[in-house]
């Protein structure tokens, strides 16, 4: 009897284990590391969030740029920092540049697949997503094992059926594969969500003149 006791007990520790092991990790704030590339180069992201803002911090060889946005997505700014070339813009974008980036996005419809597989440590499925400008389709590997606020999505995914591990993201017509390594509850350093006061602001056009 006992040995039957001792073995439903173990029985019920491992379900119990595996359970928590599957439940769905929620983050309100934190971030998502993942690599990338600038032009071609190798490049280290990572995206710092909170229910109401974003900062996605990009560093490369020669320095580094930061991308802040709001979940209105009613703001967004471009902070570039090159040491080397002692250059500290921000481009913060206008009602116009904002309206022709959102234009510029891809507008998706999705269908979900059958189709799963494990991408760092994420249980994902394939979801297909078709940009009905364009007719191009797009795999979209999303997961369910965290909750995240909205603004953590890519704003071109918005709607879609959990969130995206494995994914093309779309800046200024380029298109770059990105598969996320680690997303954890990490605060973000002091500064992160703000344009330091020693950056010559902008528009996004005064930004990029001369690039």
């Amino acid at each position: 009897m006992k040995i039957k006791l001792l073995s439903a007990a173990l029985g019920l520790a491992l379900t119990a284990g595996a359970i928590n092991a599957n439940a769905q990790k929620s983050f309100k704030s934190g971030v998502i590391s993942f690599p990338t590339e600038v032009r071609g180069q190798p490049a280290d992201a990572k995206q710092y969030f909170t229910p109401d803002s974003s900062a996605t911090v990009v560093t490369f060889g020669a320095g580094s740029f930061k991308i802040l946005t709001a979940a209105t997505h009613k703001y967004l700014a471009v902070i570039l920092d090159i040491p080397v070339a002692g250059i500290k813009k921000a481009g913060v974008a206008t009602p116009a540049e904002l309206e022709e980036g959102m234009n510029a996005i891809p507008t998706f419809t999705y269908t979900t697949t059958t189709e799963t597989k494990q991408i760092s440590g994420f249980a994902c499925t394939k979801i297909v997503a078709k940009d009905s400008k364009s007719g191009k389709t797009y795999d979209v590997w999303v997961t369910k094992d965290v909750s995240l606020p909205e603004t953590a999505t890519p704003f071109y995914y918005k709607g879609i059926d959990g969130f995206p591990i494995q994914y093309t993201s779309f800046s200024q017509g380029q298109e770059v594969s990105i598969t996320v390594k680690t997303i954890t509850g990490d605060a973000a350093p002091a500064g992160t969500f703000s344009i330091g006061k020693d950056f010559t602001v902008g528009t996004l056009a005064d930004l990029t003149a001369g690039q």
